[in-house]
């Protein structure tokens, strides 16, 4: 004897009685001795969403790609590269105002202050020149990344807007030796615009 759900079932796809069950049984509509599977009925019911929109369980992050707190040994070479940077700028007399500026957008690795103008200054480090050394490496897209970071300091720091922006690089070389050298790229890229 055929139930509600196995008669509509042969009705609807022309099915015979042995066929809808073994079909729709692989489909997840109609089980065993013509009875609807759960999942069939919740569908039905409207429980549960159309499979057509749903969404992917995320995935987990593998455990090698979770934070440690432990840093690698670029980033050290880069954070020491920076405090060579800060103090080479207290040398030659500018202030600094923050350092690793973080945000969505990008980072500013150094924002100092030389008298009416606000410098933003990209430390950059390199093992070799083999690629054009570290100030070739501030590429199109990375100096995107720069003013955009700066544009959201400026709105975020309203004291600050009022100053003239010029973007500087600097390049880091030896630094793990006795005596490293800077070499300091003064105006490296501008914004663009059109400044009166």
């Amino acid at each position: 004897m055929q139930s509600k759900e196995a008669v509509s079932a042969t009705s609807q796809f022309g099915f015979g009685d042995a066929e809808a069950t073994g079909a729709h049984a692989r489909a997840g509509q109609v089980g065993s001795g013509g009875r609807e599977t759960s999942g069939a009925a919740q569908a039905r019911t409207g429980q549960v969403g159309s499979m057509r929109g749903a969404r992917p369980k995320a995935k987990k992050r593998s455990r090698s790609r979770l934070p440690t707190g432990r840093r690698t040994a670029n980033q050290l070479l880069g954070a020491a590269a920076e405090q060579v940077a800060v103090d080479f700028l207290r040398a030659q007399g500018l202030e600094i105002l923050e350092r690793n500026f973080r945000r969505r957008l990008g980072e500013l690795d150094i924002t100092a202050r030389d008298g009416d103008v606000l410098v933003i200054a990209e430390v950059r480090t390199r093992s070799s020149d083999w690629f054009g050394g570290a100030a070739a490496s501030v590429g199109f897209r990375k100096q995107a990344r720069l003013i955009r970071a700066a544009s959201l300091l400026l709105q975020q720091r309203r004291e600050l807007a009022k100053l003239r922006v010029r973007f500087d690089v600097l390049t880091v070389a030896g630094v793990r030796g006795d005596a490293p050298r800077v070499e300091w790229i003064r105006h490296a890229f501008s914004t663009g615009r059109r400044t009166a």
